[in-house]
């Protein structure tokens, strides 16, 4: 069981047996009564957002979540195929139960897959990713001076906002959590 005072960004919890993550939180003190938490806790099964408020104090019980790394092998329409590490055994997921990983999802890769129970609720990415960019438009003399951006398409289909300098070809990193583009790579 975790307390209020062990909340963090990203902590996993299980409310009326729902799991969620938190999103955010802040702790209150107010000048008169019981110091309390404010939170906003997204469903990790549905995506919905909702704000819950805890007792300073209160205890929550640990979200039954269990992770197996898997890699992804490839995509067939709307269902993504993935391979257990352990057990060489094949898992596919729903674009639904995806929830919009695919933007940066490249075969090969390694994912780790998120189950509630049997049910197989989401995808965590690696924090970055390196990828290929397969379309831009060439950047025109001058225009670095400003340090604008333009946006490129990658190899998994996902537009992103590059520097000028950014060339088709090129691999760049890119951070799955926000989409934005960090630095270009070699490998």
């Amino acid at each position: 069981m975790y307390s209020t005072s062990d909340f963090r960004n990203g902590l996993k919890i299980e409310v009326d047996g729902i799991p969620y993550e938190i999103a955010e939180f802040l702790h209150v003190k107010p000048g008169k009564g019981g110091a309390f938490v404010r939170t906003k806790l997204k469903n990790m099964e549905s995506g919905t957002v909702i704000d819950k408020t805890f007792r300073a104090g209160e205890k929550v019980e640990k979200a039954d979540i269990q992770e197996r790394a898997m890699q992804f092998l490839y995509r067939s329409g709307d269902e993504f195929h993935f391979m257990e590490m352990d057990t060489y055994g094949e898992v596919i997921l729903s674009a639904e139960e995806i929830k919009g990983a695919d933007k940066f999802l490249s075969e090969g890769e390694t994912v780790t897959i998120l189950y509630h129970g049997k049910n197989p609720i989401g995808v965590e990415l690696p924090f970055f990713v390196n990828l290929k960019v397969i379309k831009t438009e060439p950047g025109v003399r001058g225009n670095t001076a400003a340090g604008g951006t333009k946006p490129a398409t990658l190899s998994t289909g996902a537009v992103v906002q590059v520097p000028f300098f950014i060339e088709e070809n090129d691999l760049i990193k890119v951070d799955t959590r926000t989409g934005e583009y960090i630095e270009r790579t070699t490998k």
